[in-house]
């Protein structure tokens, strides 16, 4: 029996070559791109849920500042782990990570590397995370402070095919690394990353040595993350106030920032206070997967209950001879199961053939492998939900016909009017049209932080980090500025597209008890205010002096958060060092579109510069390149000299947005094309129920404009309806959308009478297809036929 239903649907299939080659496409795209999305969507979702302990492992984060200076630190003091983990029972284990900033350049024998991915940590990070080695011991992993633990393909590099446990690597020519445990590569699904990981106690070691600080008591450096294991079911509320109570107790000055925890398999997608940090992003991408789907699904309802009016005389003929109407629900559900097995065929072909385009416009790495038991479980989910909704209701309602009112052809009424086939079509182009006015309300928004005036002139612009070149600053500028590609040079501490700097250690007259000011430090020279084009507002610029060393100059956020009406002069201490304020220097663009302009200060420190930036033009940029690599190389050997431009480094910095936005904008497209192939079917079919009608209107002289005119104004009443449906559902989400960015676009109504033309024409573009052809059609054959 289960053979003859299929073997009946394969034939049906074939006969209606037309609209299965419609509904086979449709759902095939559908489930393609929906799986696709699925994916992105698991591989975000799992980011650091791979640990045993997960639950139970929390990073520690800072909420402090008032104003505009408020906002979430996810980098703490150093001692604050050990101190927690020594005096709160409810922390049974703290592990710190800091990025590398002492060494650049590694050497074995012959081999030389220049390394980026280095970090320090407590061993504690191999038995609370699950990072196991797979050569040394878990228990011990630095056998001494000049231990280094290195990722199996960092092995590879370096050792190639000899056991790398016992080797040493020299950092900058003068200190010694043993390889004291190799560990697997970290997943791409972790947060945590480094190529090599070096102890946190060399790291204290050598801040003691060349700082004079104890990073073990310093509580005014925030350059450490911190994680903790906690006892299940530990207390976050007490716990955090409990951190407050040690911070303040350890502090000499006062503070007002309160500790946060957030929970690991988080940390991808959350801020530590439960607000977005890449989650909305996630949740977007879902619902377009299930609109994709729905859609497809959709398309296949409408083709399916459209033309069940062709085939009422066939299924009355198979009930009148016996079939019964379970017989009959269970060979339409098989037509409908062969048609998406096919589908899904076609889909994971699909898929395979997309993956390395998929992976490329995601910035991924996924691997669309059939043996992994995740990717079946997204894939049985998203295919048995979409035959589920697709299948049912054509099954119930094919085979729910009387058969003599089919045979006198008195159905008519009941399902031509198809009164929910319309408000399914409805719901379809509602879809699309939400799609395309967030289409172009995402371009709109990314190209104006593309375009905004960022306060300051980034073009031509490229910075070279200076190593043991900074020490001959002089030198290297003098002859810099003899090349002909080269307009300007000066330096700095940092980057100015992106200073990720904080510090809360400062003070001036007026300061209130306990108040915690934020400021984004950076140490610029005489001329940098200058090269970047930046303006003053008050007051003036470093002079070079050695009296600059006691000067700082605030942006305006920074003077309007702590009140002073009358700046200039005025006493500001920032950490160790007690100055005056000598200039004001209007608010630019340091950080994300996203955020708010924050409180900044720049202070006057060149023995501590390490970013060289140079101007050049766009005929002689490979000149000042090469110039600026000469004098590099000079100064630094064998070091491997690298640079760039800070176009790249803006653009890098929205890059998430980039291609989520080109993510979006091909997975609309593919849900409006889905769309319009369903419109197709359903023009298809009703130029052909209505050929008589045609036949007749055009012996009795209709024009062909009067006859697609005719076919088409049904549809675009619909569309014209799930425009009005649309346009407020639309506007709710992309309003929601664009709260993420502090600087953003306002919605303009021209966006939607856009969207609302894109979508009528390509509605109408649709219909015409199948329109045209009906009205060139012959009436005297159409009515011979009929």
């Amino acid at each position: 029996m289960l053979k003859n239903y299929f073997k009946t649907a394969w034939r049906n299939l074939f006969r209606n070559k037309f609209y299965s080659l419609i509904n086979i496409t449709g759902l095939t795209a559908g489930l393609a791109i929906g799986i696709l999305i699925l994916l992105w969507v698991q591989d975000e979702l799992s980011f650091d849920s791979f640990h045993k302990n997960a639950d139970n492992i929390y990073r520690v984060e800072l909420f402090g500042g008032t104003g505009a200076s408020k906002q979430i630190w996810q980098t703490t003091v150093a001692p604050i782990g050990p101190l927690a983990k020594q005096e709160l029972t409810d922390v049974q284990e703290q592990v710190r990570t800091t990025p590398n900033w002492f060494f650049s350049l590694y050497k074995y024998k012959e081999k030389v590397f220049g390394e980026q991915n280095i970090g320090f940590a407590d061993p504690s990070l191999f038995s609370v995370f699950d990072f196991p080695l797979i050569e040394g011991n878990t228990a011990r992993p630095f056998l001494n402070d000049n231990s280094v633990v290195i990722t199996k393909n960092t092995a590879q590099k370096y050792f190639g095919s000899e056991d790398p446990i016992g080797k040493v690597i020299v950092a900058e020519g003068k200190e010694n690394f043993t390889v004291s445990g190799v560990i697997n590569d970290f997943p791409l699904n972790s947060s945590i990353n480094f190529d090599m990981i070096m102890p946190m106690s060399y790291h204290v070691k050598y801040i003691l040595e060349h700082g004079k600080v104890d990073a073990n008591t310093d509580f005014n450096s925030y350059s450490y993350q911190t994680y903790f294991k906690l006892k299940p079911g530990a207390s976050l509320k007490k716990l955090s106030a409990d951190l407050f109570k040690i911070h303040v107790k350890h502090r000499a000055e006062d503070t007002d920032a309160d500790y946060l925890l957030l929970p690991i398999n988080k940390m991808h997608l959350y801020n530590a206070d439960g607000t977005d940090h890449g989650i909305q992003t996630v949740r977007i991408f879902v619902i377009i997967a299930l609109v994709i789907l729905l859609i497809a699904c959709i398309n296949y309802v409408n083709l399916s209950t459209a033309r069940s009016l062709l085939r009422a005389k066939e299924i009355s003929m198979r009930k009148i001879i016996g079939a019964g109407k379970i017989q009959l629900f269970i060979q339409f559900l098989a037509e409908t199961a062969l048609l998406f097995f096919i589908a899904t065929l076609f889909a994971l072909f699909t898929i395979y053939l997309l993956m390395p385009v998929f992976n490329q416009l995601a910035g991924k790495q996924l691997v669309f492998n059939l043996l992994d038991p995740h990717i079946w479980l997204i894939i049985s989910v998203t295919v048995v939900a979409t035959l589920a909704l697709s299948s049912i209701y054509p099954a119930m309602l094919l085979s729910s016909f009387e058969p003599l009112k089919a045979l006198k052809g008195k159905i008519n009424g009941s399902i031509g009017d198809a009164m929910f086939r319309k408000i399914l079509v409805v719901v379809q182009f509602t879809f699309s049209v939400v799609l395309i006015v967030s289409t172009l309300v995402i371009t709109q928004q990314l190209k104006y932080i593309q375009s905004k005036n960022l306060g300051y002139d980034k073009s031509h612009v490229f910075g070279v980090w200076m190593r043991d070149a900074s020490k001959h600053y002089d030198a290297v500028r003098a002859e810099l500025l003899k090349q002909p590609g080269v307009e300007g040079v000066t330096r700095a501490t940092g980057n100015i597209i992106n200073s990720g700097g904080i510090s809360g250690d400062n003070s001036w007259d007026g300061k209130a008890p306990g108040q915690t000011f934020i400021l984004h430090p950076m140490g610029i020279d005489k001329d940098f205010i200058s090269f970047f084009k930046l303006k003053m507002q008050l007051g003036n610029t470093f002079s070079g002096a050695v009296a600059d060393s006691t000067h700082f100059i605030l942006n305006e956020a920074a003077v309007k958060e702590i009140g002073l009406k009358d700046p200039i002069g005025k006493r500001f201490r920032f950490q160790k060092t007690n100055g005056t304020i000598i200039g004001v220097v209007k608010d630019f663009h340091f950080a994300s579109m996203r955020e708010k302009i924050a409180p900044a200060i720049f202070f006057y420190r060149p023995a501590v510069y390490q970013t060289l930036y140079i101007k050049t033009n766009t005929k002689n940029a490979a000149t000042a390149i090469a110039a600026a690599g000469d004098q590099f190389k000079q100064y630094n050997g064998e070091f491997p000299f690298s640079y760039n431009f800070l176009d790249e480094i803006f653009n890098d910095l929205y890059q998430g947005e980039q291609r989520e936005g080109t993510l979006f904008n091909y997975f609309a497209g593919m849900a409006i094309l889905i769309s319009c192939l369903g419109l197709l079917g359903l023009a298809a079919y009703t130029a052909q129920v209505r050929t008589r009608e045609i036949g007749v209107r055009k012996v009795l002289g209709a024009s062909v404009a009067g006859v697609i005119g005719l076919l088409a104004k049904d549809f675009i009443k619909l569309v014209l309806i799930a425009i009005v449906v649309a346009f407020p559902l639309a506007w709710y989400a992309m309003n929601n959308w664009l709260q993420a960015f502090a600087y953003r676009i306002p919605i303009h109504w021209t966006v939607f009478v856009l969207a609302a033309f894109i979508a009528i024409v390509i509605a109408f573009v649709t219909i015409s297809f199948q329109s045209v052809k009906a009205a060139l059609a012959n009436p005297v054959k159409s009515l011979r036929s009929e």
